[in-house]
């Protein structure tokens, strides 16, 4: 299938490692012209060579700290100037401590709402009038299954996510006449260092070992296993892609079944 993805210009966020970087492939490879930013920007580098030399397209890193709400708009503005525009968005980050909600700290809570909801609404909206303009583009965000179905002691991450679910349900309505769509891709269980990482809280906080952590988890998925990056990174290309055109508001969970909610 051609996804109708050569010629699109695509800026994804948090691209050096994970999620982001597993979208940013499948984009690149599938002909379409790549922006990756992150605050590692030597890994940013080596990515965007990578992608340019393996898929023969153009790639191209910038350097942006999320956390920095006023560096969105120097980051669009530099990806525009690069790739002479933005059709589509990926807003993704690092997540959020983990922990529980009667330990919430609301300093850390303020400053995650700058990183998690402020910083990447900021982003899209300096590019959405573009976008509205030529009557077409695709925002894409990495969200978590905790947008569903809560998860325990990630609470900031529940909370501030939530917020992130209304807003583009909200934007999905208004902008789906000028063929601009906006979907939250939702991850299970990746085999990402982020989900080693809530692995290892869970391991210490229960007194085991990682391996028997994550082994527990794997054993309540349907599908028996973590998930690839590159499987999640397929299916945003799907929705970044022409043919995902009727396909809006949605959250889609790429979790091998593990959220039971309909």
């Amino acid at each position: 299938m051609d996804l109708g993805l050569k010629g699109k210009r695509a800026l994804v966020m948090g691209a050096s490692k994970g999620l982001g970087r597993a979208i940013a492939e499948a984009l690149s490879a599938e002909g379409a012209t790549v922006t990756v930013a992150s605050r590692d920007e030597a890994a940013l580098k080596a990515l965007a060579e990578a992608l340019s030399a393996k898929n023969g397209v153009p790639a191209f890193a910038i350097k942006a700290d999320v956390a920095n709400e006023a560096g969105m708009d120097a980051l669009a503005d530099e990806a525009v100037l690069r790739m002479g525009g933005v059709d589509v968005l990926i807003l993704n980050h690092g997540g959020p401590p983990v922990g529980a909600a009667l330990d919430l700290s609301l300093d850390e809570l303020k400053a995650q709402f700058v990183k998690m909801v402020v910083a990447p609404i900021r982003l899209a909206m300096r590019l959405l009038p573009a976008m509205r303009e030529r009557k077409w583009g695709r925002i894409i965000t990495v969200g978590s299954s905790g947008m569903v179905q809560p998860l325990p002691n990630m609470v900031l991450s529940n909370t501030l996510r939530a917020s992130i679910v209304g807003w583009n349900k909200t934007l999905s309505a208004e902008v789906a006449a000028d063929g601009v769509t906006c979907n939250i891709l939702a991850p299970g269980s990746i085999l990402t260092d982020r989900t080693r990482d809530t692995a290892g809280a869970r391991a210490k906080k229960e007194g085991i070992s990682i391996e028997e952590a994550m082994n527990r988890v794997a054993a309540g998925i349907p599908a028996k296993r973590y998930g690839t990056p590159e499987e999640y990174g397929a299916v945003a290309a799907f929705l970044a892609s022409e043919k995902a055109s009727y396909v809006t508001g949605s959250i889609i969970r790429v979790d091998g079944g593990n959220v039971r909610a309909i």
